[in-house]
């Protein structure tokens, strides 16, 4: 007997093991691991993946594998180990690592269905239910809902009358386009030609032109014809319709002009060649290539690429999910053409599945993407290369929390092929292990262009208060954006937030008008009157009067880019400004629709959060204003200079990165801050050591490792109670070396309905702590599933709050 071991698709931790299923005789040499499976699992249907094939079971009486799901097997063998790899390290459910590498369309969607137990029983069903089995055994459960019979039908079920079955089903489908073919013989054919109305002899002289088939809206649209005559020749036999399968192309409507590479600096070569000397030797290395904003990284990549395919080999490059601008894909497409796909959240579920069954099926051999495109299915891979390698959102904040740059590096070691992360302000971790010869670093310390960096400013905010400016924008900032208008070159606004203003606040009682299922205030957005919680989603109307004492003095503290976008068009009528943040970007193609139009200089400003800080290269853009430099400085987070820093740099790169020469406007209220000063100056190392002594001093990263462990309840002192006895545990079970901290309140105390407490963990060797906690997953874990506190583990943690 053949048994496979299944991965189902309940993430809990009481399942979060293999079950055996017997494979039934028509499927034996044919169910491999990394195959998706359907099988019964208590009274449903689920979704599994194959991870082992064997011979016996210790398991007496096994259920069959009731469907299987794939042809060849989606997840390959190094996949299958890197899902495991993922469990050990971020402490995720298996079936959580395995969809993770997967895209959206192959996860399953589960269809609940009622079925007659038995024919004979269909006069046992109670009357106002029989209309819906009239002529069928089977009825979907949201029919039932829909005619409001779900307690009738649940009476019948407890009966025995019908019994509830959970069918699966994937989220997308392939694309298929009816195709019409010739089905005889090409002389034969143009025999018949003579004999046939002129509409179907049109019909057939041009499948005979295409080469025996084409498709029917084609040969409706080149000779606009009825799907009559089209009709005719099937009945007559001499044509044949097929439904082909064809894939989305997100990108069909445009087309990209194939580019050659430029000639290298002397940087650019000296990282190439040590780069290409990588994949040519087939060892595994890890390169830091920092440079400057403007250097030329794109075309290192890009070069270094084009080693790895002659080579015979695949690519994956990965960029933060803001900087996939289509300028990014342009690039890449037009050195690369058909060899590219792409994967990234602005593409449909069905494109999305297109793209991934290219790389799969090796139709490509470079994939460009944001995070999860590190997954992509490759067998051969000859480098892995990220870009803005600092960038937070290359780390998952749900299950299974990785980072992007531990996964790559991973994979490149067993394919014993070079990672490239590339970056003109790398974290601290990646340039402290740069710095102790764990990574190789690589310099690019100039532009390309010859030009300088642009000139910084920095303008004291305080000092604008005080004498007598109330605007958002300062005088000389004001005054750079109108000379830009008057000589037609093109400015680039940062702000780093969205929405009109960012609080709602009564001036009679200080009232904070806040979300009511999170410890946030609500944020203003103009559009349809409304207040938003950018954490939940929660939204409402703006109310008139203030819910605390009943005052109409309700005023709109702080400053979105909504507002932003309404004091420009006051100051400056004759500017056409683009706004772009989450609300304005939301829309399928509105990004590229967007950037296009600045592009084509139908705009003067580009307003925008921190999409529009990175990534971006426009010729005519010469002045940089960023308005509210201290946005993050004053969070709790021990990356808040940081984050900072890079922000300041990488949007100050925008400017001047071509003839004409760039200036840039910092705004801030904290103008001595190290942070800020150091931007200004463009001096990266400098920064690097100021923070480095701090995170000494203080015990921080790339000093020590983190773990946070937050505790979730509905009632607070449940969250503070569970939070307290980990805390306890863990000070009693890890080492002397291991600091335990907390617990304490987090940060935003309330999320989703749920009070959160929060300690962490800091050591720089602690051999028990998987282990350790382990254990704490599984006393919490059970709690969690009937109503109780929920545990949440981030063991690399970015977002502190």
């Amino acid at each position: 007997m053949k048994v496979a071991s299944v991965i189902v698709d309940v993430p809990s931790r009481q399942t979060d093991r293999p079950f055996d299923y017997w494979i039934p005789e028509r499927w034996r040499g044919v169910i491999q691991p990394g195959m998706r499976v359907t099988v019964p699992f208590g009274a449903r249907r689920l979704q599994g993946f194959v991870v082992d094939v064997k011979d016996h079971s210790d398991i007496k009486q096994l259920k069959p594998i009731e469907h299987v799901l794939d042809v060849v097997p989606v997840l390959n063998e190094e996949l299958l180990d890197l899902g495991r790899h993922l469990m050990e390290t971020t402490l995720c459910f298996a079936i959580s690592a395995y969809q993770a590498m997967l895209p959206a369309a192959m996860r399953a969607k589960y269809e609940k269905t009622l079925r007659l137990t038995d024919e004979e029983k269909r006069e046992m069903l109670p009357d106002e239910v029989k209309p819906l089995f009239a002529g069928r055994t089977e009825a979907a459960w949201k029919e039932v809902e829909a005619a409001g019979l779900w307690r009738a039908a649940q009476k019948a079920v407890q009966q025995g009358v019908l019994e509830a079955v959970y069918k699966v089903k994937e989220k997308a489908g392939k694309k298929t386009v009816k195709h019409a073919a010739i089905a005889i013989p090409s002389e034969q054919a143009k025999q018949e030609l003579g004999s046939l109305p002129t509409r179907q002899k049109e019909v057939l002289s041009f499948l005979l032109e295409k080469g025996q088939a084409a498709s029917v809206a084609e040969l409706q649209a080149v000779l606009g014809v009825s799907s009559a005559p089209l009709k005719a020749l099937v009945d007559k036999g001499f044509v044949v319709l097929n439904d082909v399968e064809v894939y989305r192309d997100p990108y069909e409507h445009r087309t990209f002009q194939p580019s050659e590479p430029p000639v290298l600096t002397r940087a650019q070569e000296a990282a190439l060649a040590k780069i290409a000397a990588s994949v040519r030797a087939g060892e595994h290395r890890t390169f830091l290539l920092y440079g400057v904003t403007g250097s030329g990284k794109t075309e290192v990549y890009m070069q270094a690429i084009d080693e790895a395919l002659r080579q015979g080999k695949e690519a994956i490059v990965l960029v933060p999910e803001i900087s996939l601008t289509p300028q990014m894909v342009e690039r890449f497409k037009s050195r690369f053409g058909s060899k590219v796909a792409v994967l990234h959240s602005g593409l449909s579920v069905g494109e999305k599945y297109d793209e991934w069954r290219k790389i799969h099926r090796k139709e490509v051999q470079l994939v460009v993407g944001a995070r999860s495109a590190v997954f992509a299915p490759f067998e051969n891979l000859g480098m892995i290369i990220i870009d803005e390698e600092h960038e937070t959102s290359y780390k998952q904040e749900e299950m299974p929390r990785y980072h992007a740059r531990d996964v790559a590096i991973y994979r490149a070691r067993r394919h014993s092929c070079p990672v490239v992360l590339g970056s003109a302000t790398p974290s601290l971790e990646t340039f402290a292990r740069a710095a102790k010869g764990v990574y190789e670093l690589l310099e690019l310390p100039e532009r390309i262009s010859d030009r300088g960096l642009p000139d910084v400013h920095v303008v004291d905010m305080r000092e604008e208060l005080r004498s007598g400016n109330r605007s958002m924008f300062s005088r000389r900032l004001l005054d750079e954006l109108r000379r830009r208008l008057e000589r037609g070159e093109q400015a680039v606004l940062l702000l780093n937030r969205r929405g009109y203003s960012t609080f709602v606040m009564c001036r009679s009682c200080g009232y904070v008008i806040r979300c009511p299922h999170c410890d946030i205030s609500l944020t203003y957005h103009r559009a349809g009157e409304r207040m938003k919680c950018h954490y939940c989603g929660h939204e409402e109307p703006l109310v008139p009067r203030c819910p605390s004492c009943g005052s109409e003095h309700i005023r709109f503290f702080g400053t979105g880019t909504q507002k932003v976008e309404e004091e420009l068009t006051r100051l400056l009528p004759k500017a056409r400004v683009i706004r772009m943040d989450v609300d304005t970007t939301g829309r399928k193609g509105a990004h590229e629709e967007l950037l296009s139009r600045f592009a084509a200089k139908e705009a003067d400003i580009l307003l925008g959060t921190q999409m529009i800080a990175k990534g971006l290269d426009f010729p005519n853009v010469t002045l940089v204003g960023v308005l509210a430099a201290d946005t993050m400085l004053h969070l709790p987070d021990f990356r808040a200079a940081e984050k900072t820093f890079q922000l300041l740099t990488q949007v100050s790169g925008r400017a001047g990165r071509h003839e004409l020469p760039g200036e840039v406007i910092i705004q801030t209220y904290t103008p001595d801050h190290y942070s800020i000063e150091l931007a200004a100056r463009h001096d990266y190392r400098a920064f690097y050591q100021r923070e480095m002594m701090l995170r000494k001093a203080h015990g921080y990263p790339p000093y020590y490792y983190l773990t946070l462990i937050t505790a979730a309840h509905e009632e607070a002192p449940a969250a503070a109670k569970a939070a307290e006895k980990i805390a306890a545990y863990l000070r009693k079970h890890l080492s002397h070396e291991a600091a335990v901290l907390g617990p304490v309140a987090s940060p935003i105390a309330r999320l989703h309905d749920r009070y959160r407490y929060q300690c962490m963990i800091k050591y720089k060797r602690e051999p028990n702590l998987t282990a350790v906690l382990k254990a704490v997953i599984d006393r919490y874990q059970a709690d969690a599933a009937h109503g109780g506190v929920m545990v949440t583990i981030d063991t690399n943690p970015y977002m502190m709050m």
